[in-house]
Parts: C-alpha cells; sequence; structure tokens
C-alpha cells in the first residue's frame, strides 16, 4: 500500500514491504514541499520500480483532498498567496523586448511557451467566477468591493 508520508516540510512516496519478517518503507519518490503527483513522478517510479503496483487515481485523489482552500489561514492557502504575489512581481519585472534581444531564441521561445501555458490555465481556473456562470458569481463581486 502506497501513500504520502510528510517529513519535515516535505512529502515523499512511500509503499511499504515486508523483508526478513520486518515491515520497511520503500522510499518511492520526493513529491516536494507541496505533495503533488505530476505524470513526471508516475513516470519515474514506474521506472524504478517496475514490480510495485500504484493506483496512482487513488493517490492523485488523495493528494487533491489534503489542500484545504475554504480555510484562509492554512499554510497551504498562505504559501499558495505568496507564491501567486512573487510570481506577478516577477511577470511585472518582465521586460517583452528582454525576449527579442535574447540571445538564445531557444530560451525566449520555451519562455513565451510557459507564460501562454500560465495564460491558458489561469483562464480555465478563472472561468467558474464569471459573472454569467452564476456559481460562484458571489465571490466574483465581493472581490470586486474591496
Amino acid at each position: 500500500m502506497a501513500f504520502v508520508r510528510r517529513k519535515g516540510n516535505w512529502f515523499y512516496l512511500v509503499h511499504n514491504v515486508r523483508r526478513g519478517g520486518k515491515v520497511r518503507q520503500l522510499h518511492l519518490a520526493r513529491l516536494g514541499e507541496r505533495a503533488r503527483i505530476t505524470d513526471e513522478v508516475v513516470r519515474e517510479v514506474s521506472k524504478k520500480h517496475p514490480f510495485v503496483e500504484l493506483n496512482w487515481q487513488a493517490l492523485r485523489a488523495q493528494m487533491s483532498a489534503q489542500v484545504d482552500l475554504a480555510d484562509a489561514g492554512s499554510p497551504a492557502i498562505q504559501k499558495l498567496v505568496s507564491s501567486l504575489r512573487a510570481l506577478n512581481l516577477e511577470l511585472a519585472d518582465l521586460f517583452p523586448p528582454l525576449l527579442r534581444i535574447s540571445e538564445t531564441p531557444t530560451v525566449a521561445r520555451e519562455l513565451l511557451v510557459q507564460l501562454r501555458l500560465l495564460q491558458s490555465t489561469l483562464q480555465v481556473k478563472l472561468s467558474p467566477f464569471d459573472r454569467k456562470r452564476g456559481r460562484f458569481s458571489h465571490a466574483t463581486l465581493r472581490m470586486q468591493g474591496r
């Protein structure tokens, strides 16, 4: 049975195995400060431990249920808000002509791809707050009044 374990500020994907009559924890992956099971984690674990069968869908569901978005004082929310503020500041300092001046077009291209991906992700995440949808329209109105 695989599960996510927190040790200090880091999360790990571990699996219990019985060796010599004792239960040992097999560390499958280090997930970081925020437990996320990405496709890359799935590939790496499957490659390193091909004989360990894991229910990835259940593990991902377990991780998404752990973040309490209703509690504004939770460390996860505080860190998310802090990260968003820092990202906004970084993006505000980004000067588009620098992309054209860049000596390596590959770097400029990758940056543009990532910015477009961020834009589409934000559009998807913000679409439930659209006034026309109704479900979260009251949240949008409250946020505008601030």
